[in-house]
């Protein structure tokens, strides 16, 4: 008997995990000796979570679907897919996904597919679809798809460290869903280019040209959006597209300000689209320069977010709590910003609306899709309860920290190793590294629930 075919098909619930403490960035700011703002102001991040030698991306995987499970009392029998989406690598061959499976063992469930997808930060958006897809398609068996997303994102000590974060989201995807993925309303943009990339295996450092990396972000933009807007108009009939028919927009962030500049973006194509609309009386000047000449131009960035203040406030400021108080973590920072988005936005305001994100890694990849808000979202933002316990957090002396990053980048890919990181201050419930024997084979044990 064949399963009926799904519809509603998209994100039932949603829940995130980051580490128990972080650094100030403004503390940082002076034990680094820049200039006050630096991390702030010009990257707009508040505070860094990090992790020491105790968590893995297997550990910080294992800690967010448990965790995810017991607090909306699923049962790991009613899962058919588990796509993981990472960047964060401790094994060439071997999936995270393969870890994540000993916590279906009591369940006597093994009939779970899906593995882990790689390509920067966009890993997390393309394991969604493929859950997504799965349960929309002939191949489904009628059971529930987890979805994971999460990184370690550290750099060494310089400029780009202040970027860094921990975080991993787990997702339910299933028919019927709060949030149902608008299918086909997708525009995705791919190219290649060296602008972040990890090619010493014996590092956990990227390589990264900065510059480049930030016009390939705004370059995808520019592609991903307008492939969106035409299939708003060829798919949804709805006539000239713009972010007006966007009531949320939620992006990948490595760090807050690039946010900024990506809304920005968004509203220059619109203005691209529609020159003559009166909202861009104010940036005329710009109708006549070709779209490749307009990027790295600071005169023309700095109009457009000067435009785009009002809608940015409304439709995309709720998004980053997160970002602004984690950091990046890479393949699950979008959806830390819908997380963020749901936490802080009553039911009554998204009931119907349309959310959409915009999804970036580097190499590079990137879609801007959508969901339709059908049902209420209340328990999930009590289940996130994103405020509250990025308070309940302990922070941590930039010297500290610097010691941390010190003894993660002397440890990695370590043999014959007995983390000495002080599992006393790890939330209940969190998975933690106990070794590495000489086989590089890796034990965990967890903190008892309260």
């Amino acid at each position: 008997m064949s399963t009926p075919r799904a519809e509603n098909v998209g994100i039932l619930a949603i829940d995130v995990y980051f580490p128990s403490r972080y650094v100030d960035q403004a503390e940082l700011e002076q034990h680094d000796g820049v200039s006050a703002g630096k991390y702030t102001i010009g990257l707009g991040q508040s505070k860094m979570s990090f992790c020491d030698d105790r968590e893995d991306i297997s550990s910080v995987s294992m800690t967010a679907v448990q965790g995810f499970m017991e607090k909306y009392n699923i049962s790991y029998s009613d899962i058919g897919r588990l796509e993981v989406g990472t960047e964060t690598i401790i094994d060439k061959s071997k999936s995270t996904k393969t870890v994540l499976m000993k916590l279906f063992e009591e369940s006597g469930n093994f009939s779970v597919e899906g593995i882990d997808t790689t390509n920067a930060c966009y890993g997390g958006t393309s394991a969604l679809f493929n859950a997504c897809q799965w349960v929309d398609s002939a191949a489904w068996d009628g059971r529930l798809a987890l979805v994971v997303a999460g990184d370690i994102a550290v750099y060494g000590k310089g400029a780009a460290r202040p970027s860094g974060g921990v975080g991993t989201a787990c997702i339910l995807v299933g028919p019927n869903a709060p949030l149902a993925l608008e299918f086909p309303l997708r525009g995705t943009f791919m190219e290649h280019i060296y602008d972040f990339y990890k090619p010493d295996m014996s590092s956990e450092f990227p390589t990264v040209d900065g510059p480049l990396s930030v016009t390939s972000y705004v370059r995808a933009v520019d592609h991903a959006y307008s492939a969106y807007l035409e299939k708003l108009e060829k798919v949804a009939g709805i006539a000239n597209p713009s972010l007006d028919d966007l009531d949320y927009v939620v992006f990948h962030s490595p760090y807050t300000k690039q946010v900024v500049k990506g809304f920005a973006r968004m509203v220059y194509n619109d203005f691209l689209r529609n020159p003559e609309a009166e909202t861009f009386a104010e940036v005329q000047q710009f109708k006549d320069l070709s779209r490749e000449e307009s990027y790295g131009n600071k005169v023309l960035e700095k109009a457009f977010i000067n435009v785009s203040k009002s809608q940015f406030a409304s439709k995309t400021e709720a998004s980053l709590l997160a970002a602004r108080n984690i950091g990046n973590m890479y393949t699950g920072s979008v959806f830390f910003g819908l997380a963020s988005l749901l936490s802080q936005t009553p039911f009554e305001k998204l009931n119907g609306k349309r959310i959409a994100l915009f999804s970036y890694g580097s190499g590079c990849a990137a879609s801007t899709y959508s969901f339709r808000v059908r049902a209420d979202t209340s328990k999930i933002a009590r289940t996130i309860d994103l405020a509250a316990r990025l308070d309940k957090r302990i922070k941590v002396a930039p010297a500290d920290f610097e010691k941390i990053m010190e003894l993660r980048e002397k440890t990695h890919n370590a043999q014959e190793y007995e983390p000495t990181g002080n599992i006393e201050e790890l939330k209940p419930g969190t998975y933690y590294l106990q070794k590495i024997d000489s086989k590089w084979r890796r034990a965990y044990g967890r903190i008892p629930l309260d």
